[in-house]
């Protein structure tokens, strides 16, 4: 059914095309160029898929939690770079964050951070001599605070930022399973392991801003379901911050408090580690309020700005489903089977309701007419939690699904090149 979806809006988006009517991406519904070809990374990406698949599961399964981690990130790491590197090193990496639209090109003009954040609403909108770039326009200031931070301490250019966009976005791959076993699932969480590390969307992850989102929010909520769960006061502290910053890296993280919610939920507990996550939170918008950056006032504007540019164009009718065939290309085939078994079995398990939940923040995103196109990196933070049931598949058949996985990431990077 998935493929399905995407076949359909492949050929519905090129018959609109051709009868004059574009929906306005390139290869629609993919935001990239159709250009079959392969790259250094091209032996790399098949190497690790290959190791992945068939020892992925026995090693999750029986190695030491933390030499799992371990090996899950380097493994995770590994699978985003060799991906990248199918475009070459400096098409898929190097030269990929320093384009007109991206961050970068706007970091050599921050004079001072709290100017920046003082005037950062005033430049939001379009079509005059000031305005933000498209990503620094379409963001609250803490994405484009991450690399003017990095320029600052001497890591500048396209290398390091695309570098630390890949070192954090693997951290996806440890903290969902984290956030699974300290809920209460050790075997769910070793199941999910070897899903997380060939996620299709690692195409997406390397090399963008949207993959360091996916990182840096799914380490919020692991460490607030440590917290919780271990009443720990600082773990708590800990994802009140990084959650809160995360809320000024993308208005549409306003939705995390879905998944945030069914971490609480499944916790069962409240206490001193919520109190402290709650502090954090309040700590970071007290910290951009009083630098001058009103995150309401950077909404109005951008509601605005989005509406200046090619979504004025791109019909809802088209993109309010499409965009869901995008996500199937972004978490896998392997999305719609964990989410079909956790409707015909609701319980209230860590591999169930996380499933659910990000199915929940996506659909919410989706409806409301603000991700028109682009999902595919847009929603990687909310998509990598649909891995969490991977549990739900029989073992027996996790290879083949794994596979799959890893087909569908290699061929979107061999015939597509991506953009963003």
């Amino acid at each position: 059914m998935g493929l399905g979806l995407v076949a359909l809006a492949c050929l519905t988006g090129a018959a609109l095309y051709l009868a004059g009517h574009p929906v306005h991406a390139t290869s629609a519904p993919f935001t990239g160029i159709w250009l079959p070809h392969a790259g250094p990374g091209t032996p790399l990406a098949l190497a690790v898929a290959a190791l992945v698949v068939l020892h992925g599961p026995r090693l999750a399964a029986r190695l030491s939690w933390r030499r799992l981690l371990l090996a899950a990130y380097g493994a995770a790491a590994a699978w985003i770079v060799s991906l990248a590197l199918i475009d070459g090193w400096q098409r898929g990496i190097a030269g990929r964050l320093i384009t007109r639209d991206e961050y970068l090109s706007e970091v050599g003009g921050v004079t001072g951070v709290r100017v920046m954040l003082r005037g950062f609403s005033a430049r939001i909108l379009d079509f005059q001599p000031d305005s933000w770039t498209t990503h620094v326009s379409g963001h609250p200031p803490g994405a484009f605070l991450i690399f003017v931070g990095l320029d600052r301490i001497g890591l500048g250019g396209g290398v390091w930022a695309a570098l630390t966009c890949v070192a954090i976005a693997a951290l996806a791959a440890v903290a969902v399973p984290v956030t699974v076993r300290a809920l209460g699932d050790e075997e769910g969480a070793r199941a999910a392991v070897p899903f997380l590390v060939l996620f299709p969307g690692a195409v997406w992850m390397g090399v963008s801003a949207d993959g360091l989102f996916a990182g840096l929010t799914a380490t919020g909520l692991a460490l607030l379901a440590i917290g919780l769960t271990r009443r720990n006061v600082v773990a708590g502290l800990g994802a009140g911050l990084l959650l809160g910053f995360s809320l000024y890296c993308s208005y549409g993280f306003t939705l995390l408090a879905v998944l945030a919610l069914a971490v609480a939920v499944l916790a069962r507990r409240a206490g001193p580690p919520l109190v402290a996550a709650v502090i954090g939170f309040g700590i970071v918008v007290a910290a951009f309020t009083l630098s001058g950056f009103w995150w309401l006032d950077g909404y109005q504007k951008v509601t605005v700005r989005y509406y200046q540019g090619i979504a004025s164009v791109r019909p809802y009718a088209y993109w309010v489903w499409a965009d869901l065939a995008l996500a199937f290309a972004c978490a896998g085939p392997v999305s719609a089977v964990v989410l079909r078994r956790a409707f015909a079995g609701l319980r209230r398990t860590p591999v169930v309701v996380l499933p659910l939940a990000a199915l929940l923040t996506i659909v919410a995103a989706d409806l409301s007419g603000y991700s028109k196109a682009e999902v595919e990196r847009i929603w990687l933070p909310f998509a990598v939690w649909l891995m969490a049931g991977a549990t739900l598949i029989p073992a027996p058949a996790r290879r083949g699904w794994l596979a799959a996985q890893a087909l569908l990431a290699l061929l979107v990077n061999h015939l597509l090149l991506t953009t963003w």
